[in-house]
Parts: structure tokens; C-alpha cells; sequence
């Protein structure tokens, strides 16, 4: 099977952290610049890393919060995973994406301690009003170029329009070629997505006149999603000085599990 990643090594060091090299697949390609991978996939990988770091029973991951230093070149792919704080109950955990010597994106995920609320939960978003196999395919979101968009399979909720909507997506893609993805690195790598499917400028550059890159992407689950569809319930809003938010709610076919927030920076596409 296809992967958007291949591992080269993975080495824990003297000091505890952890040290991985990948080879990105021509899958990983993004969309504003066909030398560079996707965000989405670079989330992918940084959450399967996250995740493997110092596992604890009764302890998840519930934020992922991801800083994008700059361009993420299409080329050998190291992270750098440690502790920030340790503990038995709440831990912050840092990988560091690099690339060609540098620095591409900082990621920091709080590992929260898991116990039995029952009792006093309840959640306030809605359960999506309609599951993927009830939805036609939806094709539209290959107009952006880029391997990575191409290998996404998505559906589309009724009346999705400029600015708001949701989509369900998914993908046959492994992350890591040989490596079963789990649920959790699967959902989060596509997770960046959001801000592709209800954009305010037209859809695919062909027709979008204004860029809106995000500088970062921020996850909050209340819970540990689970299956292989991703529902993006979305809203794009742009500022008049050239910043804009785009805000998602997170759904798997259980109902919602968390919500996202990516900031843009809005410009004029280059001639």
C-alpha cells in the first residue's frame, strides 16, 4: 500500500528524547508550492510521534497545538521529540519538525491524565445530520493542486458554500509505509484540510485570486476520536487587514470529538 512517508530511523538518545528521519512521498506534495509537503501530513507524522513518545496507561493526548516556522521542502524529514514537563498526570510533550537544516514546524501536545467523568459529561456541538455513506462523493477539492490533496476521498454536506459548510474526508494512504496507521494519526492528518474546503476566495487556484496560508493549527479534543472519515464542520472568516481564521468543529461518525483553529495570512496571489 501507498505511504506518505518513509521511515529511515528512529533513535532514542542518552538524554531521553527521541529522534526520527523520514523520507516524504511525492503523496506529501502540497498545495501552494509543488517543492514543499502538505501541512496536513506533516500534522500526520508529528502526531504518530507525539504519540509514541513515553506512552502512559490512563493518560491521552488531548491538545495538539502546531506552529509553521516556514516552508516544509519536499525532502528528508527529521523530528526531534522530548519532554518539556514530564508527569503522571499532566505532561507537555515537544517534536520538532526539520528539514534542510532548519526548523519547519514546532509542535507541543498536553497528555492529559483519563479517569471516568460519566457522570457530569456533556457536550454542546451538534451531531452531524448526515454520515459519509449517506453523502455522493465530492470532487471539487482536487481542483488544488498537490499529491497529497489527490489522495484524499471526500463528501459533501448539502448547502456547503464560501465561508461555511462541511465535508467528510478520508484516505487509503498509510502515513508511515509498513506501519498500521492508527485512528487517532490518521484523523489528525487531515485535520489541516479545513482550511481548503469552504474557501472565501473560489475553489482552486485556478479560480482564487487571494492566497490564505495558515501560520499555524491548533486541535482540542474532549475526547480520543475514533474510525477513518474526519468530518470538517468549518467557518473561514477573513479580517479586513489581511488576517483571517479559519475554525472547525471535529467530527467521527460518533459525533463530535474537538474542534480546530488555523490563523491565515491573507495576500494576493502572485501574478
Amino acid at each position: 500500500m501507498s505511504a506518505y512517508y518513509q521511515c529511515i530511523n528512529r533513535e532514542r538518545q542518552a538524554d531521553g528524547s527521541h529522534i526520527a528521519r523520514y523520507q516524504p512521498t511525492h503523496h506529501t506534495q502540497g498545495t501552494w508550492n509543488p517543492d514543499d509537503q502538505h501541512m496536513a501530513s506533516a500534522t500526520g507524522l508529528l502526531t504518530y510521534e507525539l504519540n509514541q513518545f513515553a506512552p502512559q496507561e490512563n493518560m491521552r493526548l488531548a491538545r495538539i497545538s502546531l506552529d509553521i516556522l516556514g516552508r516544509i521542502p519536499l525532502a528528508e524529514t527529521i523530528i526531534t521529540t522530548h519532554f518539556i514537563r514530564a508527569g503522571k498526570t499532566i505532561a507537555l510533550i515537544e517534536a520538532v519538525l526539520s528539514c534542510e537544516g532548519r526548523a519547519c514546524i514546532i509542535a507541543r501536545a498536553w497528555q492529559l491524565l483519563t479517569q471516568d467523568t460519566h457522570v457530569i459529561a456533556g457536550i454542546e456541538d451538534s451531531v452531524a445530520l448526515y454520515q459519509p455513506e449517506q453523502l455522493p462523493e465530492w470532487t471539487e477539492m482536487h481542483r488544488w493542486p498537490g499529491g497529497y490533496i489527490q489522495t484524499l476521498k471526500l463528501a459533501s454536506v448539502p448547502n456547503r458554500r464560501p465561508g461555511c459548510g462541511m465535508v467528510w474526508v478520508t484516505t487509503d494512504i498509510d502515513m508511515i509505509a509498513g506501519v498500521p496507521t492508527d485512528d487517532l494519526t490518521h484523523l489528525m492528518g487531515m485535520v489541516d484540510t479545513a482550511n481548503g474546503i469552504v474557501p472565501r476566495t473560489g475553489l482552486g487556484l485556478e479560480e482564487a485570486q487571494w492566497m490564505f496560508p495558515n501560520t499555524d493549527l491548533q486541535i482540542h479534543m474532549h475526547r480520543m476520536p475514533e474510525g477513518r472519515w474526519l468530518g470538517l464542520e468549518a467557518v473561514q472568516q477573513y479580517g479586513s487587514d489581511g488576517i483571517g481564521l479559519t475554525s472547525a468543529i471535529l467530527h467521527d461518525i460518533y459525533g463530535p470529538f474537538g474542534r480546530s483553529e488555523q490563523i491565515l495570512t491573507v495576500r494576493p496571489m502572485p501574478c
